[in-house]
């Protein structure tokens, strides 16, 4: 049986900021990353990068605590925010300086001050920085070399194991290449596998964020918290899919058919949608996206008309990103629809990471409790930079606490299977009901209906469960069950939450 100090499940920036955490403490690390190496959101393969914000100074770091706890309607955790935000100025730090991470910069600091580059639900510029593919993977390469970080990639996990006292020990994962299972004895287990977006059809994440790890958390005893609050996204459908559409730039868009919006009204609701990325309910400009959901998967005829000089740095990058990565002009017809992008909520954590069971920590975007109703943009990367280095701290620590005893309890593999072509049926289902009934317009009735649907997928997925299987529909039963398990909780917390709060949008 294969054996690890701490073992991370995700390999975004918030496990990789684990392993090399834990690994500079002293543990041996394995990271298990469900497709390859490097994965996940933090590398979607669509965007020319991420926003990396921060406090300009110890004035500024309250600001930012309090402006996140506005914006979130209240429902974050005081004390992870004020642990978060203390922590990202040291995390940036450590970013550029010890890993050596090129970041973006706006090219003055006119230009830094430019209303583009407010973050999204902010009400000022702050410290911006953009976080680049390369530079991330090219310094990451480099530790995960230096520090003798074990790597495996297409390696899903499928189950935690756990003791008589209910303390975590290691994990079973699924090798995807060689289709079969792996028991892993663990001293500590960080899970930073991702959010909630690959529970529905459209969604702008890698196909590799499964969204099943909350749900075997869960099962273990870990709890979630604000896993209603799921970041709708508008994006690209035509010319090319799975493109996030630039917020931005919401202030040069004509539409090329009618919308239900009033003409006297369009400019001034398209300028205020300008300020922020995922849909809200808080505001006007969610007429926007309204009609965009309407217009369903056909998605929303538009086109740009961006100014012929002064265009702002940040849209200006993003226009040569488009034309030169995708061949898209500005004036090319485009179609958006609304696609279901990053959680604010997951799994519940302290400060520490920990998760209120002994020997599992989890960071990143599985994890909730820093973010509430709405996220301001450009924290989801220092949430995993921050998060990743405390995890990773704390698994270290954990794993110094135990004896090598502690790996060499054996590790009973699951038994029980479904056939894969069933599992494909049932996962398109699911994804299918997230997608009518939880994506933006959300009601009691729509709600009542997805949680049947659910059941009827959960009880069929048992019926045609067997005995005795090969490994692959021993993870395909696996994973489907945790998919429908924390797809049941989401719902479940949709209906709870009756009022219209920030990215949930009661409509009844």
């Amino acid at each position: 049986m294969e054996s690890t100090d701490v073992l991370v499940i995700g390999s975004g920036i918030a496990g990789l900021c684990a392993a090399i955490e834990a690994a500079r403490a002293g543990a041996a690390v394995t990271v298990a990353s469900a497709g390859k190496t490097m994965s996940g959101s933090s590398f979607f393969p669509g965007t020319w990068g991420l926003g990396l914000i921060g406090p300009v100074d110890a004035k500024d770091e309250q600001d930012l605590i309090d402006t996140i706890q506005t914006v979130g309607g209240g429902v974050a955790d005081p004390e992870l925010v004020q642990t978060f935000v203390h922590g990202i100025p040291q995390a940036i730090h450590w970013l550029e300086q010890d890993l050596g991470v090129e970041l973006q910069r706006p090219q003055s600091a006119d230009s830094a001050q430019q209303k583009q580059f407010i973050p999204c639900f902010d009400h000022k510029t702050r410290m911006w920085r953009g976080l680049t593919r390369k530079p991330l993977e090219d310094a990451c390469t480099a530790q995960i070399e230096l520090l003798g970080i074990r790597l495996l990639p297409r390696h899903e996990l499928i189950d935690l194991v756990e003791d008589t006292t209910g303390k975590i020990t290691g994990a079973v994962l699924y090798d995807r290449a060689n289709e079969h299972l792996v028991p892993m004895a663990a001293k500590a287990t960080i899970i930073a596998a991702g959010g909630t977006g690959g529970l529905f059809e459209r969604s702008l994440t890698s196909t590799d964020v499964l969204s099943s790890s909350q749900a075997i958390a869960l099962a273990h005893g870990a709890s979630l918290t604000n896993i209603e609050f799921m970041q709708m996204m508008p994006g690209l459908i035509e010319p090319k899919r799975n493109l996030v559409f630039n917020e931005k730039t919401w202030r040069y868009v004509k539409f090329d058919q009618p919308v239900d919006i009033a003409d006297e009204k369009l400019d001034e609701l398209l300028e205020q949608r300008s300020g922020y990325g995922p849909f809200t309910s808080r505001l006007d400009s969610r007429a926007i996206d309204l009609v965009i959901d309407q217009a369903g998967a056909e998605g929303l005829a538009l086109h740009y008309d961006f100014p012929s000089d002064d265009v702002p740095e940040f849209v200006q990058t993003f226009a040569t990103w488009l034309q030169n990565e995708h061949g898209i002009a500005p004036t090319d017809e485009m179609r958006a629809a609304m696609y279901a992008h990053a959680s604010n909520g997951g799994i519940k954590i302290d400060k520490a990471a920990a998760t209120g069971v002994a020997g599992l920590y989890a960071c990143g975007e599985a994890t909730g409790g820093m973010h509430g109703a709405d996220r301001i943009g450009g924290l989801s990367s220092a949430n995993g930079i921050v998060f990743g280095r405390i995890a990773g701290a704390s698994a270290a620590l954990a794993a110094q606490k135990e004896p090598e005893a502690a790996l060499k309890a054996d590790i009973a593999l699951p038994q029980y299977g479904i056939a894969t072509t069933d599992a494909e049926r049932l996962t398109h289902g699911l994804k299918h009901t997230m997608s009518t009934y939880c994506m933006i317009n959300r009601t009691e009735t729509g709600l009542s209906e997805a949680l049947h649907e659910l059941e009827g997928l959960k009880t069929e997925a048992t019926t045609l469960s067997t005995q005795k299987v090969l490994d692959s529909e021993v993870a395909a039963l696996a994973r489907l069950q945790s998919q429908i398990k924390l797809a049941t909780e989401m719902v479940k917390a949709m209906r709870r939450r009756t009022e219209s709060m920030g990215s949930h949008y009661r409509v009844d």
